[in-house]
């Protein structure tokens, strides 16, 4: 058996309040900013400057964690109603055929 091949099938992923949570934590990355940012001085004499910087990019990069949750939410929904309007109007579709082995397509005479 090969390292690091799974022994069990993945679980199925878990599709729960993702924009929420995403927009949940991008407010608490600019509290946290906003509620710093008054001892800008007091953290730049300890040299923790940085805690205010990594708040504020966690707020950033929870803009772009929203736009992207955002997409992927309309993409699933889009992709389940078009599964269920097209499972419901559309035919069974024919599988392919090709040439059969009699055919004279086949034939090399």
């Amino acid at each position: 058996m090969v390292k690091g091949t799974p022994k069990h099938e993945a679980p199925e992923p878990f599709e729960g309040p993702v924009v929420a949570t995403v927009v949940g934590g991008t407010i608490i990355w600019f509290a946290l900013f906003l509620v710093q940012l008054p001892f800008y001085g007091w953290f730049d004499d300890h040299g923790h400057t940085w805690w205010l910087w990594t708040c504020l990019a966690g707020g950033g990069l929870g803009f772009i964690g929203i736009w992207h949750v955002r997409r992927r939410e309309t993409a699933v929904k889009r992709a389940r109603a078009g599964q269920a309007v097209g499972s419901a109007d559309v035919p069974e579709a024919e599988p392919l055929r090709g040439p059969s082995p009699a055919s004279p397509a086949s034939s090399t005479d």
